[in-house]
């Protein structure tokens, strides 16, 4: 018999730990090839890690709701080895390439320990029983926020951990707040003044909720509690406006209803609306730019690139928001595989973490729930949001050279919320407008 040693998978560049949620293998079970052993969740995104090998669980080296490291080696596999003496020595080497691979695994890790260690020399990993991931340590490093006035951050995370979101709104706010005294001794007779500015605490009904027979009390799962702090910050960042128009998308209806077989046939694929409507999105950006920038304290950040975030809804109810990169560089073919291959590996939870990063503006589709509009809040640091309402069949007026006539047109709603720090009310309404003109402006005979 060998052993084989599975090690904490890297999630992505900036993830140097991953939190394990679940054991989908008990010590005992058998394991195939490519099968999923745990859950594991990091502050971006949850995901499985699959067994490269077949064999036995022996042996968990962690439990549930243990902060593991990248690189650690989280469980023992048991794998059958040939019953003959003479597969000794091939068995020998294929546990000293393992071996190599798990030490070259380790050897990774301790650089990014050691080198999140240079930059969080002042700030301890565990201080007053609280654990700090790299990240944390890292960005109060560079901020310049003292071991103590870390340790007064309300945490929202595993017991009580403070997350990046919690030190991020705690700078948003530390300006604002009472600057702490700079002598260490009062500091911790008086923490409490800039939590009670927000800083990581999430706000909390303070009256007395009533509790009826028959009601039932469910704790938030983790992604629930990250999406409520996701959007409690973003309300308190950025002041939102929502602009309203809507479109006559009826020549879309029935191109979409001619060419929807073909495409299907030809490219296997099935042709929606996100993609087209995220064609004008593009197309819009490029007319406005600076609606597709990111506010950086005083400072703008203008985006290169156009990364168009689209809202998928989860089984759970959750939901989540992988990124199509450099969308402008796509046709239409392109994006529809794009939008069908990311929606589907989200509602299986089959996303990696740079598959939800780096958006630099938002589309959320109400429509598919059968809303005709809504005002959806902004994915921050982005500066703006698209909600797309159903497409209904409408009685409306339209000119023709005999004279205005009534028609059934097909019609839907577009709004946009956009951050008034930098986006007024002329380029929000300007923005949402020339969307609309490009998808009225639809050629009813465009090719594939």
């Amino acid at each position: 018999m060998a052993q084989y040693e599975l090690i904490m998978p890297k999630m992505g560049e900036s993830v140097a730990e991953a939190t394990i949620i679940n054991w989908l293998k008990e010590v005992g079970e058998s394991i195939d090839i490519e099968e999923s052993v745990l859950e594991i969740a990091t502050d971006k995104v949850d995901s499985e890690v699959p067994s490269p090998v077949e064999g036995k669980l022996v042996e968990k080296k962690f439990e549930e709701n243990d902060v593991v490291q990248v690189g650690e080696v989280i469980a023992i596999i048991e794998t059958d080895g040939a019953d003959a003496p003479a597969s000794e020595a091939p068995k020998t080497e294929t546990k000293t390439d393992a071996s190599n691979e798990v030490k070259e695994a380790a050897a990774q890790a301790e650089a990014r320990v050691s080198e999140a260690q240079e930059v969080t020399g002042s700030i301890a990993r565990e201080s007053n029983g609280r654990f700090y991931s790299p990240l944390v340590r890292s960005i109060a490093e560079k901020e310049g926020i003292p071991q103590s006035e870390l340790d007064s951050i309300e945490g929202s995370g595993s017991e009580g951990r403070v997350t990046k979101h919690d030190i991020l709104t705690y700078i948003d706010n530390r300006g604002s707040a009472p600057a702490p005294a700079a002598a260490p001794a009062p500091a911790k007779s008086a923490p409490a003044a800039a939590p009670a500015k927000g800083g990581g605490q999430m706000p909390k009904y303070e009256g007395t909720i009533p509790v009826f027979p028959g009601d039932e009390i469910v704790e938030m799962d983790r992604m629930r509690k990250l999406i409520s702090e996701h959007m409690v910050m973003s309300k308190h960042v950025s002041p939102h406006v929502t602009s309203f128009v809507e479109a006559d998308v009826t020549n879309i209806v029935n191109w979409r209803n001619k060419v929807k077989k073909e495409f299907e046939q030809r490219e296997g694929e099935k042709i929606t609306f996100t993609p087209i409507f995220i064609e004008a999105l593009v197309k819009a950006i490029k007319d406005f730019p600076n609606i597709n920038v990111s506010v950086d304290g005083d400072k703008l950040v203008k985006h290169k690139p156009i990364n168009i975030g689209m809202a998928a809804a989860l089984p759970t109810g959750n939901l989540i928001v992988p990124v199509i990169k450099n969308a402008d560089q796509l046709n239409l073919v392109g994006l529809t595989k794009q939008v069908n291959d990311l929606a589907a590996r989200a509602r299986a939870g089959k996303l990696s973490p740079d598959e939800i990063k780096d958006g630099t503006y938002t589309l959320t589709n109400v429509g598919s729930f059968g809303n005709v509009m809504g005002t959806p809040i902004i994915n921050q640091p982005q500066v703006a949001i698209m909600a797309v309402g159903a497409i209904q069949k409408k009685p409306s007026v339209i000119e023709t050279p005999e004279g205005d006539m009534i028609a059934i047109r097909h019609k839907m709603f577009l709004s946009h919320s956009y951050d008034h720090r930098v986006v007024d009310g002329a380029l929000g309404g300007m923005f949402v407008r020339r969307v609309a003109d490009y998808l009225e402006q639809w050629d009813p005979n465009r090719e594939l």
